[in-house]
């Protein structure tokens, strides 16, 4: 299947960005291992990462802190801070569709996913913090006759992010965006799937003005690259989203090294509850399209569908309908609204789930347990929307990520049981609760453990809204005014006057 115009140019700048992003520019690093990115799409090798080894991310920690302590960024005022993120914002929405057209050949999101989801959310997150700069301020605490009293907010120094592939720049930008309106300098580290795009949103940093060192980007495999990062002694913060397992791991870098904050933000096993009165075709059909978009690979995808017995049918029969009208295609198809499967190693694995469920007794109310595949590209890693209706709330398909796109029906007998199996994973990200009875929408809410909750819908907001979870979803939030605590250091006076 031939590229269009648009994906050659951007493979052809794949192959300009084999590197790392230090100081400002793209660099070749001498010595390190060549490692092939392959495109889920057809299988295919789209270029070349460069794997950071601990010197090299020691050369790129080193480079930040000297941008800290001498580019002029950390003690600029917020608001020019603030216009180059505002500039920042301009970049990516000018060079949106090559930024979408890269990610949709790194991890194989449809391209018009890409470019109108996760590349508008880059760029309203990025001008959203730009805007913010000039109405953050320090607080009084006391201010009386003999003493002066107020703390105020420092850049903490250094921080390493580390980035997942399933939403590579709208995560990047959710750490980017306060941590350098806050004043630090950075150092990225993109999952190995999706490099080449997080070096090209660099770039547009330096073209809108962001000093060289204050941003770096180096590749690698989390062993070795991103564990340099956690056990660094000159990173000051380490933010991360990623698997529960990865967490931990960054957590006990920390407590070896120099015990460096930490900020977690893990996986979920996210649940929506139809309650009686629930319009239920309305509510499956937003849980099975959140459990499907892209391709099922969210942390926060709407896995678990709880619904009433007496509703249970209905329910089944709306998922379905969903599940029939998203089928695999060529993710840079414009008219695509289901991609590629992000590797075939990953397939493998939600064949597994899938294949372990049937055989603990859920039934198969459409897809296949097979992976699927696209004319013309047979080579590529593609899966279709599976319905799994009278699953085990206790069987491993309830309990476990599968992070690919597979919705568990559990029906359930009363309200109380529905918010006891919402609550029965050891995940706490997020949760839905559909229903008109405001009383028992208010129980649910309250008794379901999860960081965001939404009512009536899902996956809505905008970048005030905080977002993270609770239990082994971690304890780590993006977006709101509050992320930039996570970057600063508070520091408390108590000034004593004269008089």
């Amino acid at each position: 299947m031939s590229l269009s115009s648009t994906a050659r140019d951007a493979m052809q700048d794949v192959v300009r960005l084999e590197g790392a992003y230090l100081g400002g520019r793209i660099v070749a690093l001498d010595g390190a291992e060549r490692v092939p990115v392959i495109s889920p799409r057809d299988g295919k090798s789209i270029g070349v990462l460069h794997a950071a080894d601990e010197t090299q991310v020691d050369r790129a920690v080193t480079i930040a802190r000297t941008a800290f302590q001498t580019s002029g960024w950390a003690t600029a005022a917020a608001r020019e801070r603030g216009e180059v993120l505002k500039k920042w914002a301009l970049l990516v929405g000018e060079n949106a569709q090559e930024l979408a057209t890269m990610i949709s050949l790194e991890m194989g999101k449809p391209v018009s996913q890409a470019l109108n989801v996760e590349l508008a959310a880059v760029e309203k997150c990025l001008r959203w913090y730009g805007e913010l700069s000039d109405k953050v301020s320090d607080k009084l605490i006391a201010h009386e006759e003999s003493v002066l009293a107020y703390s105020f907010e420092a850049p903490a120094g250094v921080v390493a992010a580390v980035v997942p592939w399933n939403f590579p720049l709208t995560m990047t930008a959710w750490k980017l965006a306060p941590a350098l309106l806050a004043g630090n300098s950075v150092v990225v580290k993109p999952s190995e799937q999706t490099p080449f795009s997080a070096l090209r949103l660099a770039e547009l940093a330096g073209q809108a003005g962001l000093p060289p060192g204050v941003l770096n980007v180096v590749n690698g495999l989390g062993r070795d690259t991103g564990q340099a990062l956690g056990r660094h002694p000159d990173v000051d913060v380490l933010t991360f989203t990623g698997s529960p397992a990865v967490g931990r791991a960054f957590m006990k870098y920390s407590a070896e090294s120099n015990g460096k904050r930490v900020w977690p933000e893990l996986g979920g096993k996210s649940a929506t509850v139809a309650l009686p009165d629930a319009d239920i075709r309305a509510a499956a059909a937003s849980a099975a399209e959140n459990a499907f978009f892209n391709q099922g690979q969210m942390c926060s995808a709407s896995s678990r569908l709880i619904v009433f017995e007496d509703n249970a049918d209905e329910a089944v029969a709306a998922a379905c309908e969903v599940a029939a009208a998203l089928q695999p295609r060529d993710p840079l198809d414009a008219g695509a609204s289901f991609g590629a499967i992000v590797s075939a190693g990953a397939v493998a694995g939600i064949e597994a789930k899938v294949a372990d469920a049937l055989e603990q007794g859920a039934t198969l109310a459409a897809g296949s347990a097979q992976r699927a595949v696209v004319d013309g590209l047979e080579g590529g890693s593609y899966f279709a929307p599976v319905v799994l209706d009278h699953v085990d709330p206790s069987s491993r398909i309830a309990q476990e990520e599968v992070f690919g796109p597979v919705l568990s029906i559990i029906r359930v007998g009363s309200e109380a049981e529905a918010i006891r199996v919402a609550n029965d994973t050891r995940y706490g990200l997020a949760a839905s609760v559909w229903g008109s009875d405001v009383g028992a929408i208010h129980r649910v809410t309250r008794g379901v453990k999860a960081g965001v909750i939404w009512v009536n819908c899902y996956e809505e907001g905008d970048m005030r809204l905080p977002f993270g979870g609770v239990k082994e979803s971690g304890f780590g939030r993006d977006k709101g005014a509050d992320a930039l605590h996570k970057y600063t250091d508070t520091t408390s006076v108590w000034m004593k006057l004269d008089g």
